[in-house]
């Protein structure tokens, strides 16, 4: 048996980091990690909006929240509110699926899973803004 040649035996002695080295970035985390950030500072004024608006309707009755939530304002920021915040729950949960369930076949059915909930959940919180606002 002879002894691997030039570039060959290169190749074979280096380990699978260093193959990969000076490849390039797969590029598919920095959407998912703008996204995340992004929903993130939009959450922070929405949620300050929606513990003062908890404050101000402290003990008003169903018909006072009706007239609250009538007004086209606040409707579209309980709507705004709920779309980031569920989507950035999706985005972290996916996240950690991602980073810590390894076989493949459980990933797939975790996430689907997750996101079937996530959505659920969302849809569930819309139709009840919705609800009150119409």
């Amino acid at each position: 048996m002879s002894a691997p040649r030039g570039d060959q035996a290169v190749r074979i002695m280096r380990s699978s980091l260093g193959r990969a080295r000076g490849m390039g970035s797969a590029k598919s985390g920095l959407g998912h990690w703008w996204a995340q950030r992004l929903t993130a500072m939009a959450l922070l004024p929405l949620a300050l909006y929606f513990v003062l608006s908890v404050f101000l309707l402290e003990g008003a009755d169903q018909a006072a929240m009706l007239r609250y939530m009538a007004e086209p304002w606040n409707a579209v920021l309980f709507i705004a509110l709920i779309l980031a915040l569920f989507y950035h729950l999706q985005l972290g949960l996916q996240v950690v699926i991602e980073d810590y369930i390894h076989t493949e076949s459980k990933r797939l059915a975790s996430l689907l899973a997750m996101r079937a909930a996530v959505g659920a959940f969302g849809l569930l919180a819309l139709l009840s803004v919705l609800k009150l606002t119409f």
